[in-house]
């Protein structure tokens, strides 16, 4: 029975229109190896420095999930991350006010670049929060800790939706050429 459930809504997913962002179709319509314009794409951007800490950590993940083997040494993309907002919000507070838990809200703004053309820019948002303990240190670790949380969590997002460009790209560029 389980079986058949798995498999139901394997097909389900299927006429839903769902498919694999890096798998290849080939001449039989049936998906094939990963993606591999996809990946090479991905593997020709440059991430430009971003400013202060936080930037560097999203520079960090980017560069793991897009360049794994290295910065490309010709790019054809240029990819621009930028820190729009950082705000703190004191969340359960005590009778004296003072707050037990804090979250943390970073925004940033990117765009992707191919030589002076602008092919996309969006924004993403990462939510983090950690507790306000009475151990100073303590409370530094938990707020080292969220940071590089949201900054893997931006990093992912920007990963997935370049991804998704060069999906939906390579994909009008199929349906162009089958015309």
């Amino acid at each position: 029975m389980k079986r058949f459930f798995v498999i139901a809504l394997l097909f389900l997913l299927t006429a839903c229109g769902f498919s694999p962002l890096y798998a290849q179709k080939d001449v039989s319509g049936s998906y094939g190896s990963a993606g591999v314009d996809i990946v090479s794409e991905m593997r020709q951007i440059k991430v430009e420095p971003i400013s202060d800490r936080f930037g560097q950590l999203v520079r960090n993940n980017l560069l793991d999930s897009l360049t794994p083997t290295g910065v490309p040494s010709k790019p054809k993309y240029r990819l621009f991350v930028r820190l729009k907002r950082k705000s703190i919000n004191l969340q359960a507070l005590r009778e004296d006010i003072s707050a037990t838990r804090e979250m943390a809200i970073y925004q940033v703004e990117y765009s992707m670049k191919e030589g002076d053309k602008v092919l996309f820019r969006n924004e993403s948002v990462a939510y983090a929060s950690y507790d306000v303990l009475n151990n100073p240190y303590s409370t530094t670790v938990a707020q080292k800790k969220a940071e590089k949380e949201a900054a893997q969590i931006i990093a992912d997002d920007i990963s997935l939706r370049v991804g998704a460009y060069f999906h939906l790209r390579n994909a009008n560029l199929e349906q162009k050429s089958d015309l």
